[in-house]
């Protein structure tokens, strides 16, 4: 059989590496910390920067489109989702999810009604205002709500928030170099050429280890059973979350998410880098909530 030169590109790896290196010390001593009364205030900023980041990118995804979605109010109200999963404690809900909701429902159509200069395009335009704020506020929001969970062993969120980053990129990483190498049978060509079916089974091996690799190290209470289903479970859902970005930028007709030129040296805009963690944090937090008991 003849070799194939693999698809890999090397001249950005160097880049996305160092990168990688700098976003991970970081994140590591927030981890570290994360018992610290200053930690759970940090961890808040960090996400409200990146909905900040990742609503301007969807927006102006959309504007290259002709649509016209608000970054001021689709940012609000993604602020205002995060703040009622960093208020909601216990029993506590001092800002309920219906007075979010409500009050979106107010400030993105009568907001638009009154501010929005190109009304022919308002169906569209609201929508994606929507998407962009429940898609980065809900996202992000399980993540911060992860990061605030107690448990039996000291820093319970930190390790969660630690289990999901590293469980992911394991997957993210094992299926950059099996597809590069060894991906021939396109996954879905429409949405992503360059993703195979090696590198989506690649994907799941890599966060199998991930998995346990957690179990080993800081989430010494996980059963077998619960690295197996952890692993598949976020595998799954972070690469139909990658997926569904991908559609975003296909429709667009744009190759990263940074559109207006803010991103992340070597690893394309916020969007990409959280279209996996969007979708696999809700499932972390339902499985440690309802297997483990978790609130």
């Amino acid at each position: 059989m003849e070799r194939t030169t693999p698809r890999m590109d090397t001249g950005n790896l160097a880049t996305r590496v160092a990168t990688a290196l700098v976003f991970g010390l970081f994140f590591f001593s927030l981890l570290w910390f994360g018992d610290r009364p200053w930690a759970p205030w940090t961890f808040l900023v960090v996400m409200a920067g990146a909905i900040l980041m990742g609503v301007r990118e969807m927006t102006l995804m959309a504007r290259v489109r002709g649509f016209n979605p608000s970054l001021t109010t689709g940012v609000l109200v993604a602020w205002a989702l995060l703040l009622h999963f960093f208020l909601a404690t216990g029993n506590q809900d001092p800002l309920p999810l219906w007075l979010v909701l409500a009050g979106a429902i107010l400030v993105i159509h009568l907001g638009a009604l009154f501010f929005d200069p190109k009304l022919e395009e308002a169906l569209p335009s609201q929508a994606i205002t929507w998407l962009g704020a429940l898609y980065m506020g809900l996202g992000l929001g399980f993540q911060l709500k992860l990061f605030m969970l107690q448990g039996t062993l000291p820093k319970t969120g930190s390790r969660l928030i630690l289990a999901l980053i590293i469980i992911t990129w394991f997957g993210d990483t094992a299926a950059y170099f099996v597809g590069s190498y060894f991906g021939h049978r396109k996954l879905a060509p429409r949405v992503s050429p360059k993703k195979s079916w090696e590198g989506a089974f690649g994907n799941l091996g890599g966060n199998l280890l991930g998995a346990f690799l957690m179990q080993a190290t800081v989430c010494s209470e996980w059963s077998l059973v619960d690295v197996l289903a952890l692993g598949l479970l976020l595998g799954t859902v972070g690469q139909l979350g990658d997926l569904a970005e991908s559609t975003w930028k296909r429709s667009a007709g744009v190759k990263d998410s940074n559109v207006g030129g803010v991103g992340i040296p070597g690893h394309g805009g916020m969007l990409d880098r959280v279209d996996s963690l969007v979708f696999a944090a809700p499932v972390l937090y339902a499985y440690v909530h309802f297997v483990h008991g978790f609130n």
